[in-house]
């Protein structure tokens, strides 16, 4: 079984900025390169799960969403940081949907993927 930590992306790796979607407003929180690495020497997978409603109010579209996520990816990478999965939720709140946080449909799908000590 693995040990997790599930992050948030706005205001826990980037510096909060409504609606981000351009790599050149994107600014890493100071000391998360630090803090992730710690982590993941600890014995912890990364995981970022993260709501995207700026893609269901058609402020930028998915494309936007993943090119902005790859770079951001491989700046972790950079920086000897392996993020093991990313789930995003693409609605607004009125959907009502399942993934949505703090609804825990993006952690389920990770769940699939990873044999997790939720426990623990």
């Amino acid at each position: 079984m693995n040990k997790a930590v599930f992050l948030d992306r706005d205001g826990v790796i980037n510096i909060e900025k409504d609606y981000l979607f351009r790599i050149e407003d994107f600014k890493f929180i100071d000391g998360v390169f630090n803090s992730l690495k710690y982590l993941q020497d600890k014995g912890y997978l990364l995981f970022i799960v993260t709501n995207q409603s700026g893609i269901g109010r058609g402020y930028y579209t998915l494309n936007d969403f993943n090119k902005l996520t790859s770079w951001m990816l491989k700046e972790f990478k950079k920086n000897d940081i392996i993020i093991s999965q990313v789930e995003f939720c693409p609605h607004i709140p009125q959907d009502n949907c399942l993934c949505r946080k703090p609804k825990t449909l993006m952690i389920d799908n990770i769940l699939k993927n990873f044999d997790i000590n939720l426990n623990n």
